[in-house]
């Protein structure tokens, strides 16, 4: 019985230690998407700047495309904005911003400024297309194959690694 009082919590200490170290195993930007690999949620959204100019995700079906939700209050939207301005130029697939909760006029002073990389913005002034897609914040970005299906999902600001070992791979992949 004695022995029992030791071994009870060393086997406890011994399960928590494995829990606890495979959490710090785990990168906090691969947050588990539901959505991944099913289709984009609907939505009929305005094109910023273009009065009466509507997009909904069937607009950008046949190939490929990228989902980059930002705003111009957002830090490191900023830092990551070159990234997709190189990602843009390039021209592996369509990018489509989404402006998420923004004033109309500094998100266009943001792109005109720092550049657009976006084949479409669209504006989610309110936040609930946002919620459809399961945006915790901002940035976030989602890759969408030919046939609407969410593929992949980033959280946080793009990186050149991100891009190169993650992005383009999987486009290449997709357009292929």
């Amino acid at each position: 019985m004695k022995s029992l009082k030791f071994i009870i919590p060393l086997v406890v200490f011994v399960v928590l230690a494995i829990f606890l170290g495979r959490g710090l195993d785990l990168n906090p930007r691969e947050v588990p998407s539901p959505l991944i690999g099913k289709p984009a949620p609907a939505f009929t959204l305005p094109l910023l700047g273009e009065a009466g100019v509507t997009k909904r995700p069937a607009d950008f079906a046949g190939k490929a495309w990228v989902l980059n939700v930002w705003a111009s209050w957002c830090v490191p939207c900023r830092a990551e904005h070159p990234v997709l301005v190189d990602l843009g130029r390039r021209g592996l697939a369509p990018i489509v911003g989404l402006n998420y909760k923004d004033k109309t006029t500094d998100a266009q002073t943001f792109l005109a400024r720092l550049g657009n990389p976006y084949a479409a913005t669209l504006v989610d002034a309110d936040g609930r297309v946002g919620i459809d897609w399961g945006v915790y914040g901002v940035p976030e970005t989602f890759v969408i194959d030919k046939a609407g299906t969410i593929r992949f999902k980033h959280i946080g600001p793009l990186t050149p690694d991100v891009v190169k070992d993650k992005l383009e791979p999987l486009l290449r992949q997709l357009n292929g």
